[in-house]
């Protein structure tokens, strides 16, 4: 069942006023693969760039777009977060790992603030990298896990 669908069929914002509001959580990771060009200016575990530290700055950019959902993303319900982390970490294959965990007691979930929070993180480490390389791609954003509402979900 499409739940941002209306009876006539036309786009429409899910009525959660009947909803209990229950504690949230949702973590989404996005994947950024750097090139060994870009990758020479890591230092003590920061990125650094003539436009700043690339983590730091991606960490502050995924915050704020987090807290901007409901603007971005035309059905989603404007939520009052009551936290939002996220995590830069290089694995072992020298890829730039991205979380974003956010938390709320609601009527509805917070996955997309973490899916918007990973992404736009991952988007800001690609437009501080674009002047040493334009060879970045960002491979992946998914959710990784949600808890709270009609069902948990934590990919294996």
């Amino acid at each position: 069942m499409l739940t941002h669908i209306d009876k006539q069929g036309n786009p429409a914002m899910v009525d959660v006023a009947a909803k209990q509001a229950t504690h949230r959580t949702a973590t989404a990771r996005s994947v950024v693969v750097l090139p060994d060009e870009v990758l020479q200016y890591l230092v003590n575990g920061e990125l650094l760039s003539k436009k700043g530290p690339v983590f730091q700055t991606a960490i502050i950019a995924g915050i704020m777009a987090a807290k901007k959902t409901g603007d971005l993303i035309p059905l989603c319900h404007p939520l009052g977060m009551e936290n939002c982390a996220i995590t830069v970490e290089v694995n072992k294959q020298q890829e730039i790992v991205i979380e974003c965990t956010a938390s709320i007691t609601a009527k509805t979930g917070i996955e997309m603030e973490a899916l918007v929070g990973a992404s736009i993180a991952a988007l800001t480490v690609y437009d501080m990298c674009k002047a040493m390389s334009h060879d970045i791609v960002i491979k992946e954003t998914k959710l990784i896990a949600k808890t709270g509402g009609k069902r948990d979900f934590k990919r294996g």
